[in-house]
């Protein structure tokens, strides 16, 4: 699971086995139609998940998120890997 910024700000999830390889797509303008109005400037947040399922599951439930909520899971793991 991960997330991605836009340019306008704007935070994009998604779930993929390499977030990495799905964020450089995300950046050449594949992958999701979300990227079209505003490209893909970094991949802010990625956690790890057991299987596809719990992936899906926790996906659905940060889409539910408030903007500002994510902005907090972003900022906790910056400052984790700064750590």
């Amino acid at each position: 699971m991960y997330l991605v910024r836009a340019a306008n700000g704007a935070l994009y999830c998604g779930i993929s086995d390499d977030p990495v390889k799905r964020f450089a797509k995300h950046q050449s303008g594949k992958g999701a139609r979300f990227f079209l109005s505003s490209p893909a400037v970094a991949l802010v947040y990625t956690e790890a998940c057991r299987d596809k399922g719990e992936a899906l599951r926790q996906e659905r439930l940060i889409k539910k998120l408030r903007k500002s909520a994510k902005e907090c899971l972003v900022a906790a793991a910056s400052a984790a890997a700064s750590i």
